[in-house]
């Protein structure tokens, strides 16, 4: 287990995006939601390269310790910006480290588009983690790749 004592934080277009930072954020998507998940669906889905995208990278030097990607209103839901793609890489699980990403995928949220709700599809079991940023559940649980999920919405659309 790593220490998150020196991490620090960047928020990046696709454009500003190093193509090592493109390769490391892809390769721990796949690692993560593909393989130790066993979800097997489109990754690269054309929403990472919209010009208002922003990918939140937590790393420690060049390795990347957290990351999640942040959608403007309508890219995603209609009427409403998104973050998915949330992850902790397996060397730094355990400290609390998801917390983080979503407080500061939440903060540029709030800043960019604070007009807007934000929805998220979260797994099911992660409902009590997202309850803790005011998210609310909205609809029925439904299965994605086989995991049960359900959309949770944080704002003035619930």
């Amino acid at each position: 287990m790593q220490s998150n004592n020196n991490l620090t934080s960047n928020i990046l277009s696709f454009n500003e995006l190093s193509p090592k930072q493109l390769y490391r954020i892809m390769q721990l998507r796949v690692s993560v939601f593909v393989v130790e998940q066993t979800c097997y669906y489109q990754e690269l889905d054309g929403l990472d390269t919209l010009p208002e995208t922003r990918h939140l990278l937590i790393q420690e030097g060049n390795q990347i310790a957290g990351y999640a990607r942040i959608l403007a209103p309508g890219a995603s839901y209609s009427g409403a910006s998104s973050i998915g793609r949330i992850l902790v890489s397996p060397d730094y699980r355990g400290q609390g480290l998801g917390h983080r990403v979503v407080k500061e995928a939440l903060d540029l949220c709030l800043t960019q588009w604070s007009a807007y709700p934000i929805k998220i599809g979260a797994q099911t079991h992660l409902k009590d983690f997202y309850s803790q940023y005011q998210f609310i559940q909205v609809g029925e649980p439904y299965l994605e790749d086989g995991i049960s999920h359900i959309h949770m919405v944080r704002g003035n659309d619930h």
